[in-house]
């Protein structure tokens, strides 16, 4: 061979692999051509000065993986087409002329072509008051890297499809003693289903529930993503108002023909208000009379605050599906706020009698979850990592609460009313002014500050002024600059 084959006691690989990597690069370099014979086993041994099954163990991988091949009695050769070229498809050459055509959409899809996605916020705003986002900069690492090595090796159960669709069963076990202490929700382990995310809950209940034409009431203002969900399937969507108390269920129950209410009761999402026990137990009374579902999505109730009183509660607010006797309530939980979006691992909570149906539906629609996010997450509930992270986060948003309603009053004064304030991880604010929305976005914008409007989560349109004010990500001192150029411009 007329190239230089360097071989060293010292590396890390041993002799038989660093002869491997220096023979494969000289054949997808060319210096070794197709068709090339190589010397023997016993003739590159002896010109190495290394002992004959090094070469032989570094042959049979080229062999093994198609760079070499053996001819009876004439040795061995390079081989004509390496294995790389197969991994590369060469272009098809046709020259008929090419006219591009619409394809024909579902109903489905014809609804989604004119549907806006959810935007994250704008990373080129110095200070963002975008909401829906923990901050990630407080979750412990170093703890989550060591469960996760926990189950980095080689184990085959992890590489294989799950054996049950509804997801690792620890995982539902420790989800449901979870549910059960901090939401008061009441359910086995089998009624858990674990779902890629609160929005694939959202698709697999509408799906499940809901015929084209049907009616399902929600919210106004309420969830994008639910409106945008039940829209493409072609439901017929009836605003409900919504009020310091919460939904107002004697509007819900003046519609005729519900099939599906949609709530957020523990911190309306976006108003921030909390649904009444007298009004959960109506909504309860109304379902269980007209068999309409309730869709009850409790998406960061875990951070209820009380004002700087000792004396006020700041636990959380017991689930609507805690006081549910009659199969009424599907409980959808995610743990994109008080872990991290990215993870995406969420839960439903379903009555049993509908268990099996939602599991084959979730094998239909992505078959699992992932396992190894499973794995760890149940060792993080189990070793009570889940319960001190939130703990230690409530605290945290409490301060940056206190913080953002402070500067808000001080700042703006009467020019501002807040919503919602002793919970979650955002406030709605209405500012009392004569400019648009538009005009506030972009006076915000000019001074490097990013803003949420809210009238996009009103069905029918909602009253200017009222904007969406997330804290979570920000620290005590961007809060404070933030509102500082905010009244600078308003």
């Amino acid at each position: 061979m007329d190239f230089v084959i360097t071989l060293s006691d010292h590396a890390l690989l041993p002799l038989h692999r660093q002869l491997y990597e220096e023979l494969r690069r000289a054949i997808l370099t060319g210096r070794l051509s197709p068709r090339q014979r190589i010397p023997s086993t016993r003739a590159l041994a002896k010109s190495l000065g290394i002992s004959r099954a090094t070469v032989t163990l570094s042959y049979e991988q080229l062999l093994s993986e198609g760079y070499l091949e053996t001819a009876m009695g004439s040795g061995t050769f390079v081989c004509a087409q390496l294995p790389d070229d197969l991994l590369q498809s060469g272009p098809v050459v046709d020259d008929r002329p090419s006219t591009p055509r619409s394809i024909q959409l579902s109903t489905y899809g014809a609804t989604l072509t004119s549907a806006e996605l959810i935007r994250l916020p704008d990373p080129a705003l110095a200070i963002n008051f975008s909401y829906g986002r923990p901050a990630f900069d407080q979750f412990p690492m170093d703890l989550w890297r060591r469960l996760v090595s926990r189950y980095c090796h080689l184990n085959p159960d992890m590489m294989d499809y799950a054996t049950d669709s509804g997801g690792y069963f620890p995982l539902r076990e420790a989800i449901a003693r979870y549910l059960s202490r901090a939401r008061a929700v009441q359910c086995d382990p089998q009624q858990v289903i674990i779902i890629n995310g609160s929005q694939q809950a959202l698709d697999l209940m509408t799906r499940l529930l809901v015929n084209r034409d049907d009616r399902v009431a929600l919210e106004n203002p309420g969830y994008l993503g639910a409106r945008r969900t039940f829209l493409a399937y072609g439901a017929c969507l009836c605003p409900v108002p919504v009020d310091a108390s919460g939904m107002v269920v004697s509007d819900l129950t003046a519609i005729p023909d519900v099939k599906l209410v949609y709530v957020t009761p523990s911190h309306q999402f976006p108003t921030g208000a909390v649904l009444s026990l007298p009004r959960r137990l109506e909504l309860l009374a109304w379902a269980q009379k007209t068999g309409a579902v309730i869709l009850e999505d409790d998406y960061d109730s875990e951070y209820r605050y009380g004002g700087r009183s000792a004396t006020q509660d700041n636990r959380p607010i017991p689930a609507l599906q805690g006081l549910d006797t009659g199969s009424s309530v599907i409980y959808i939980g995610t743990f994109s706020k008080v872990l991290f979006p990215a993870l995406r691992l969420g839960y439903l909570v379903v009555p049993p009698n509908l268990v099996d149906l939602v599991i084959r539906a979730k094998w239909l629609s992505d078959r699992q979850s992932p396992l190894l996010e499973q794995y760890v997450l149940t060792d993080f509930i189990n070793e009570g990592h889940l319960e001190r992270h939130i703990r230690r986060m409530r605290s945290l948003y409490d301060q940056r609460r206190h913080c953002l309603v402070h500067a808000l009053t001080t700042q703006l004064q009467h020019r501002v009313t807040i919503l919602g304030e002793n919970a979650g991880i955002h406030v709605m604010v209405k500012f009392h002014t004569d400019l648009t929305d538009a005009e506030i976005l972009s006076r915000a914008a000019q001074v490097d500050v990013g803003l949420t409007s809210a009238h996009p989560y009103y069905l029918n349109g909602g009253a200017s002024g009222e904007f969406i004010f997330g804290y979570s990500e920000l620290s005590e001192p961007q809060i404070l600059e933030g509102m500082r150029r905010l009244a600078s411009v308003l």
